[in-house]
């Protein structure tokens, strides 16, 4: 039952937008009274908040998975591979990307996206700080805050805006910004 209303209220999130985003649309799209609905969610804001952390969730395992999974990798290989991983990720589901960033008030999403940051900042920070013939920034722990936002900020605004650029022209620009910025 508790699968099936956060899996309605991603799918009325996604159709309707979150303004008209309601307990009883969701009843309705799982098929289920909305009394019932309120067994186990109390309001649409905890519909919500159960449909943003998993989205999250998948969206920073993902990445992180591939950014663990390339500690061992130097430079160039690293930044494209990581990118490349967060930008599959973001594109499994452009839709609910778009109202996570474009819709929620700031307030329900701005503490869990800080949280999955601080974690990708902190596993770069390692990478920057243990690897000083590629960073010749003085603060790692900066030069990481500075990589992860903007790289993020970049994946996103590809997926949501999708600009006249491809994929690869993308990435090789976040490998190019990267570099430069490490070696500077």
């Amino acid at each position: 039952m508790v699968e099936r209303i956060v899996e309605a209220g991603r799918q009325v999130l996604v159709e309707d937008g979150y303004d008209t985003f309601s307990t009883n649309r969701v009843a309705a799209a799982a098929d289920v009274s909305p009394g019932s609905l309120y067994q186990y969610f109390p309001d649409k804001a905890s519909i919500v908040a159960v449909v943003v952390d998993r989205y999250v969730d998948e969206t920073s395992e993902l990445v992180a998975a591939a950014l663990s999974d390339r500690i061992t990798e130097l430079g160039p290989a690293m930044v494209r591979d990581t990118a490349d991983a967060l930008l599959a990720a973001l594109e499994r589901d452009p839709a609910l990307l778009r109202v996570v960033y474009e819709e929620l008030p700031l307030g329900r999403t701005h503490a869990r996206l800080t949280q999955v940051e601080r974690q990708v900042r902190h596993l770069a920070a390692a990478y920057l700080g243990a690897r000083p013939e590629i960073n010749h920034r003085p603060d790692a722990a900066a030069a990481a805050w500075i990589m992860v936002l903007a790289i993020e900020n970049l994946a996103v605004r590809w997926v949501l805006d999708r600009p006249d650029l491809t994929r690869d022209q993308l990435l090789d620009e976040m490998v190019a910004l990267i570099a430069g910025y490490l070696l500077s």
